[in-house]
Order: structure tokens, then sequence, then C-alpha cells
């Protein structure tokens, strides 16, 4: 692969939403700290709901979205299922030239990819394969920095210790329906008045709208801040200014954007098991990362999870080496 002058071309490939989005441009982001480069963001999507058939059938002329045409970018890296029927063919169309990079198990042939960052978790191995803990995301010390002065104003105020609380929700293994979030949201408060401090709570799209008011009831007494999806997004900002962070148990990019800051991470159970999930919450207790919550907020920091960093060292070595 003859290698381009600078800066890179990068393109982080995705359907577009939120989580699955980060952990392409959050690779991405690590790249460009360690070259110059520029990201272009791609989202696309299949018509006629053909995005749930398995990749193989369905054809690459059905997609929707933005452009995916010559010049090709000198790094492709895609995440998620939608991306396959284009990620697997890349190599072929670009006739090499691009180094083909593909974030969580494709399940599809590894001989299709440059390179494959799945989670640990997932057991997959392979040459071209990079296992990484948690998931690629876009938390970096200028990111949690640059945030944190941006709502300065607002997080300021607050008492310490500041308990950032990260609410997930609805997933193919978990659920959080709302006698779990009343239960969740009193012993919250209770741990919270007893430290004498705040909470910065901040829910995502899968979580449902009875937790989210039940949980919302049970804080909003608090000192604090509870942000309610509209304006500018303090998620950061709370990961940052946090002493203590309490995550749901149900998403594999929370747990990793809070093991990314060095505070201390409380995990908050829910209905539902997932072995893989499991595993990897068991990989971070083992590193004196994350504990499950018991009321107590107070434990040990640790060197902040610096996977994504190390990915995409890996994945310019890699490219720096192909030919």
């Amino acid at each position: 692969m003859a290698k381009p002058a600078r800066p890179l071309r990068i393109w982080a490939v995705s359907d577009g939403r939120a989580g699955i989005e980060a952990q392409a441009l959050g690779l991405a982001e690590a790249i460009a700290r360690l070259r110059p480069a520029h990201i272009a963001i791609k989202r696309i999507g299949w018509k006629s709901g053909l995005g749930r058939l398995p990749w193989q059938l369905i054809p690459p002329s059905a997609r929707t979205g933005d452009p995916i045409e010559p010049p090709y970018p000198h790094i492709w890296i895609a995440a998620g299922r939608a991306t396959l029927p284009l990620s697997t063919r890349m190599l072929k169309w670009s006739e090499g030239q691009t180094f083909v990079v593909q974030v969580q198990d494709p399940r599809a042939p590894l001989d299709r990819f440059d390179l494959v960052i799945p989670p640990r978790h997932d057991g997959l191995t392979g040459p071209n394969v990079f296992p990484i803990t948690g998931a690629p995301n876009r938390v970096s010390p200028e990111r949690l920095s640059v945030d944190l002065a941006r709502f300065h104003d607002l997080l300021a105020p607050l008492p310490h210790p500041r308990v950032a609380v990260i609410v997930g929700g609805r997933s193919k293994a978990h659920d959080l329906p709302q006698d779990r979030a009343v239960a969740m949201g009193r012993q919250i408060a209770a741990a919270v008045e007893a430290a004498g401090g705040s909470v910065m709570v901040s829910f995502t799209r899968r979580t449902p709208a009875p937790a989210r008011a039940a949980l919302t009831a049970a804080l909003a007494h608090l000192p604090g801040t509870i942000w309610d999806g509209t304006g500018d997004n303090p998620y950061f900002a709370f990961l940052a200014g946090a002493d203590a962070i309490l995550v749901t148990e149900d998403s594999t990019n929370l747990a990793t954007d809070a093991a990314a800051t060095g505070t201390p991470i409380f995990t908050l159970a829910m209905p539902g098991h997932s072995a893989k999930l499991a595993h990897f919450h068991l990989d971070l207790r083992e590193r004196g990362i994350a504990r499950p919550f018991e009321g107590a907020l107070t434990a040990k920091s640790y060197p902040p999870l610096t996977e994504t960093d190390g990915a995409a060292k890996e994945l310019l070595r890699r490219y720096d080496g192909s030919s």
C-alpha cells in the first residue's frame, strides 16, 4: 500500500447511532492525536428494511445516507452491523489502497479486513485481530478538560462528592423497569445525602420513559443537575467533574467511557444477564476499576483505561507495515 502524503484521510463509518458512531469516531480521533488527519463522518442506512438481512444478501446499491465513492480514504474505520456490506467489499473496491478496520466482532470472514478491533470479552482471535478491554471511545484528557471548562458555571457550585449517574436502559440482555429504577434512585439518593454530595445525571436514548421519570423524581431534591436532553450535552463534563461515577451494567460503551477517567466506578445492577458483559465487568473489577454499587461512594483511583490510544498505535503500526 503506497503511503500517502500527510494528512491521513480517515472515514468513520456507522449507521449514525450515538453509541456505535462513537466507537469508530473515537478510534479515528485517537489516530489524529498521533498524526495529522482529516476525519469524515459517514452515516449509512439501507432501503426498505434490507439492513435486517444477513450482510451477504444486502446489495450495496440499496444503500442510503452519505456517499461512499472514490476517492476512498487512506483508513476506513467502521462500526456496527449496518456497515458490513460496505466494509467487506472495501479492500476490493479500493484495490487494496484503503486500510480497512472493523470495530466489534464483524461475524464475517476476517480476511475481508486489514484489522479487526473487538472487545476482549468477545473472545475473537486471529492474526489481524487486536482485542481491547471495552470499546473504543472519545474520552481523552483534552476532551474532559475542555468540556469541564465549558460547563464550569453549571458544575462549580455543586458540593463534593459529585456523583455522576450515567443511565442506560433496555437492550437485548437487560432492562430497566420502573420498580428497579425506583429502588435504584432511593439507593443513590441515600448514599449522596449521607455523603453531603451532589448528582450529575445523564440518561441515554435507551432509558425507558418510566425509568427516567422514576429516577428524576428520586434524585431531583438533591443538589445537582439532571440533563433533560435539550441544549448542549454535558456528558463529558459530568465524567470530568465527578468524584465517583455510577453507571448501569448494560453498556460496554458507558463503562469504558467512565474507565477512561481514572475516577472510581460503581456499577448499577439491572434485571437480565449477559455472559459477555459479565466477563467485561469482571475484567474491570480485577483491574481495580469498577465494583458493584452497594451504597459506598469512595474507592481508590486507578490509572485511566487507555485502550483506544493503544488500538490507534497498533492500527498505525500495521498500516505503516502494510504493502
